[in-house]
């Protein structure tokens, strides 16, 4: 008889779309396991950041809370369109709040109550300049920066319009990024 392999660690289907109901259930029951993110219905793996996205992850994060404190967020859960909601969940690199309330303790803040979200992409960058933008927009989130490891370079996302941005350009490692009051040299992230 062949052996079988415990449910908590099989990998969910691949093609079937999921919502975040059937995802919290499969969570509860301990058929889900390690670090997932829901877009579109697609379970996203998270697992495991090259050394790159680690250490770019972290240089962004040190300036962002050097300049913005407590309304900087890692890798956690924002609130979306209400149509995408059932569909999406998704764990953005960082997330700059607004403002920083107490309501955060009981919900996760919606894409309207950012200032900034940022991915930093290595190999996620054809999702994350796609899907994720057009999910972002929706949601309202009126920045979004994707750090393209590769191509050193930051791809700026403003003024979200109908489900896009309208305004989109490419940063490159011989500029300077701000947001607020803060600025940095793109070189000084991707060092």
């Amino acid at each position: 008889m062949a052996a079988q392999v415990p449910p908590a660690i099989v990998d969910p289907p691949r093609g079937k779309k999921y919502t975040r109901d059937e995802v919290s259930r499969l969570e509860s029951l301990g058929l889900l396991t390690g670090r997932y993110e829901l877009i579109e219905g697609e379970l996203i793996d998270k697992m495991g950041q090259n050394p790159p996205h680690g250490y770019i992850l972290t240089r962004v994060m040190v300036w962002l809370t050097g300049a913005f404190g407590k309304r900087v967020r890692c890798q956690s859960t924002i609130e979306v369109a209400p149509p995408d909601r059932p569909l999406s969940e998704p764990e953005p690199d960082i997330a700059l709040l607004a403002r920083d309330t107490d309501e955060y303790f009981e919900r996760q803040p919606r894409g309207d109550e950012l200032t900034l979200i940022i991915e930093v992409s290595d190999t996620s960058i054809r999702i994350d300049l796609t899907t994720k933008a057009r999910l972002y927009a929706r949601a309202g989130v009126p920045e979004y920066w994707v750090i393209d490891i590769p191509r050193r370079a930051v791809i700026v996302h403003r003024d979200p319009v109908e489900g896009a941005y309208s305004h989109v350009e490419q940063l490159s490692d011989r500029e300077r990024i701000s947001i607020e009051d803060a600025s940095i040299a793109i070189s000084e992230l991707l060092r």
